[in-house]
């Protein structure tokens, strides 16, 4: 190798790394990124402290990491050349069969997942009202048979019968045999962590025995397509470009239903904001599957016409957002708490609001590793 040739390429790679470097320093600081849908890291602020501890080191890397210029394009040109390699896992998400993007199920905490049987436990020992318990096995245990052969993957209806015999008092709903039944159909969504509104309409089949209702048969309802262009959280954190996006269909009538969502302002004060049971809003942006309900909130109720009928309080995960409305026609009011948010006493609530019955309703992954149950019993 001539001493002509080494200069040239040093000053080739000197020249890609200062075109960068330059091209970062110019570039304006993003705050959200659609394609992960999360919020980016912005500049640290520099303090003796974080100094000291490492802190602003840590920080200031992953700002350059979130902010360095076409981010976007350089996740999905690693994943491509991570599958033309052989690999099919990226992330923590596998790389399945018919176009299908799966999040990995590790085996859980045990000591997690008794924990938090027991606050269920406790939950329902501590009201007045009939309580119904499921969990919602997802993707990597209905479509199985679609992960790469030999990938590991935890039993998910090993937790479903030790959540049912953790709860005694409480009514269990078996979810897994309507999903399981109708695994060849379009249950869940591929790029999406939920199940689809198909999945949710077997999913309400299989609570209406424990809630006391006769389901509507999907027959009645006419099937709207909102989007065929939605990509969900899996693809996001996949890094994967090369899938088909999925389609959002609803099929109840929001005629007559209003949602309010209950909030507090920054002095404390109760803030009421009018939502409804779909927020087409959504439908321009990335995040679609908040079209349900208009996404994350810590109390929502949603009144129905049906004012002979009972209350039912929801402890629950944005599974339940596209369950909701096959829930409509048996309920006068549906309140949804997300113990994310909401640290208020749930039994004060139920007193309060004249709850007639309650459900505790998470999927399986949610569930296991959910640091926020313990209020459920308080």
């Amino acid at each position: 190798m001539s001493k002509k040739y080494c200069i040239f390429i040093t000053a080739l790679f000197c020249a890609f790394i200062g075109v960068f470097l330059v091209a970062n320093a110019v570039a304006p600081d993003r705050t959200f990124s659609e394609m992960e849908n999360r919020n980016l890291e912005q500049l640290p602020t520099p303090s003796v402290k974080t100094l000291l501890s490492g802190e602003f080191m840590k920080d200031f890397e992953t700002y350059t990491t979130d902010q360095f210029v076409a981010r976007d394009g350089w996740i999905g040109l690693k994943s491509a050349t991570e599958r033309a390699l052989g690999k099919q896992e990226n992330n923590g998400v596998y790389f399945c069969d018919q176009n299908t993007l799966i999040t990995r199920f590790d085996q859980p905490d045990s000591q997690k997942v008794t924990d938090n049987l027991n606050y269920v436990n406790n939950f329902v020992e501590n009201v007045d009202i009939p309580v119904t318990f499921s969990l919602i096995p997802t993707q990597a245990c209905i479509w199985a048979d679609r992960l790469p052969e030999g990938a590991p993957n935890a039993s998910q209806t090993d937790i479903l019968t030790q959540a049912q015999a953790a709860v005694p008092g409480a009514t269990w709903a078996d979810l897994y045999t309507p999903l399981w039944e109708h695994k060849d159909e379009d249950i869940f969504y591929r790029t999406d962590h939920h199940w689809t509104s198909l999945g949710a309409y077997y999913g309400y089949t299989g609570l209406a025995q424990a809630l006391g209702y006769e389901p509507v048969s999907l027959d009645s309802y006419t099937e709207t397509i909102r989007s065929t262009e939605f990509y969900g959280t899996v693809f996001s954190s996949s890094g994967v470009r090369w899938v088909s996006p999925d389609t959002i269909s609803t099929y109840v009538p929001d005629t007559g239903i209003t949602v309010v969502s209950h909030t507090y302002d920054n002095k404390g004060n109760p803030v009421e904001e009018p939502r409804s049971l779909y927020v087409e809003s959504f439908l321009n942006v990335k995040d679609k599957y908040s079209m349900f309900l208009g996404g994350n909130q810590s109390l929502g109720v949603v009144t129905t016409p049906n004012t002979d009928k009972p209350k039912l309080l929801i402890i629950r995960d944005s599974y339940t957002d596209s369950l909701v409305p096959f829930l409509t026609p048996h309920f006068s009011e549906i309140h949804l708490i997300d113990l994310r948010y909401y640290k208020l006493s749930i039994q004060e609530y139920i007193q309060q609001n004249e709850i007639d019955q309650a459900l505790v309703l998470y999927s399986v992954p949610n569930f296991v590793t959910d640091s926020n149950l313990l209020w459920i019993a308080r």
